[in-house]
């Protein structure tokens, strides 16, 4: 892109950019950067000129309360933009780390007879916790569905309780249950809708992340790349994990190439996630950016997954795990119905049932997924390999876009991968 001339840099009028979100608007023909302190608006079309930015600074108070906690003052004590989506036409929901102090807040966007609408709605700033990270080093992803903010995120000052909340809505605050079982020291990487079919009341949201996987055996410890997903209506139940995601389950997504020795390795640390939209939303292909720091070698590699082999995997055997001494198997038991982490539809109940929401669950459903999060097939990718692998080690790649393209001879996948 240097050489053909075709690639222009925003540096901004500060001096800085502390890169911590971006979002494409092309409604609005947009780009809108979130950084430290600041949120930028670019044209599409002339990056480095047409802009504008909002300046959202922490507090006087803010910023020397978290210096007083033993924070740096440069690195840590101003407020990082980690969280912003599209929240309708007319404004953005943004939110910072606010110097240890998380707050959210609309932008308003958009277009009057004076010139391009770009502005901070600083009177109605609100309490940011459970909507965006304290330190603005800690992993989070998120997406807004319906006025609803769905994030994997470290909800506590001392980033040791991660969870993945909603909050926002209609409907009440619901998080994932304190337990390793669930979320063991993870870094998200990237949350997504994705409707299973013509009911909306089956729409699932799925986080992609790594942690520290339970499965291994021996007591050694492994990083695995996981996919979660949930119901986007997940109420929680009645007397069983009130207020706590009742239908959160994931799995192992695999990408691995096989070494001189004729053992495969693994690339287990995700960096990036990119929903490629096909002909048929429901089915987006899933192209994920993978690291390794095998003893083998370094390096990096992309990796394609189809949604029917994710979704196959978690309507796949449950693992489990019968005490300390066993290994984990696939569940051979009786699993309780509805299955555990299906949604309250019309498509999934019984004839002469309703579901209305997952309060409605028997108990037993409730305690099953709870005890079996863990799904046993993992996920392999197309063709099972690499679409892309790089272990050269001149560049550290850490962001993924894919574009399909039409040619002479068909269509053609075309990435674009940022240092």
């Amino acid at each position: 892109l240097w050489e053909l001339n075709r690639t222009t840099v925003f540096h901004g009028p500060r001096g800085y950019l502390d890169l911590r979100t971006v979002l494409l608007d092309e409604y609005q023909d947009r780009l809108f950067v979130g950084g430290r302190d600041l949120v930028y608006s670019l044209s599409l079309d002339h990056i480095s000129e047409d802009y504008q930015e909002v300046y959202w600074p922490g507090t006087t108070s803010q910023t020397e309360g978290c210096r007083m906690k033993g924070r740096d003052s440069m690195s840590e004590c101003a407020n990082f933009i980690r969280v912003l989506h599209s929240y309708n036409r007319s404004h953005l929901l943004a939110c910072g780390t606010g110097a240890f102090d998380p707050g959210c807040a609309f932008i308003r966007v958009g277009r009057s007879p004076e010139g391009r609408i770009f502005k901070l709605e600083s009177e109605q700033v609100e309490y940011g916790r459970n909507k965006c990270p304290f330190d603005p080093s800690k992993s989070c992803a998120s997406t807004l569905v319906d006025g609803q903010l769905y994030i994997g995120l470290y909800t506590d000052f001392f980033g040791e309780d991660p969870a993945i909340f909603r909050s926002m809505g209609y409907h009440s605050t619901t998080r994932t249950e304190h337990d390793e079982r669930l979320l063991k020291e993870p870094k998200f990487v990237a949350a997504y809708l994705v409707a299973e079919n013509d009911d909306r009341d089956d729409d699932k949201v799925y986080f992609f992340f790594t942690e520290k996987a339970l499965e291994t055996e021996g007591g050694s410890i492994a990083i695995y790349s996981r996919v979660g997903r949930l119901c986007a209506n997940d109420i929680g139940g009645q007397r069983v994990l009130v207020n706590k995601w009742s239908t959160f389950v994931k799995t192992r997504l695999l990408c691995s190439v096989m070494g001189p020795n004729g053992i495969d390795t693994h690339f287990d640390e995700m960096e990036d996630v990119f929903l490629l939209q096909t002909r048929d939303q429901k089915n987006p292909e899933v192209y994920v950016l993978f690291r390794t720091t095998s003893n083998v070698f370094q390096g990096f590699a992309v990796c394609v997954y189809h949604m029917s082999a994710i979704r196959e995997a978690f309507n796949g055997p449950f693992a489990h795990k019968e005490g300390p001494e066993y290994h984990w198997a696939a569940y051979e038991g009786k699993v309780p119905y509805p299955r555990p982490g299906c949604c309250a539809s019309q498509i999934n109940a019984p004839p002469g049932i309703k579901y209305r929401s997952t309060k409605d669950y028997p108990d037993d459903v409730l305690r099953f997924v709870r005890s079996h999060p863990i799904m046993y097939q993992s996920v392999h990718p197309v063709h099972n390999k690499p679409v892309l692998l790089r272990i050269d080690g001149q560049h550290d790649l850490k962001q993924l876009v894919v574009d399909r393209v039409d040619a002479e001879d068909g269509e053609y996948d075309v990435l674009f991968i940022g240092t």
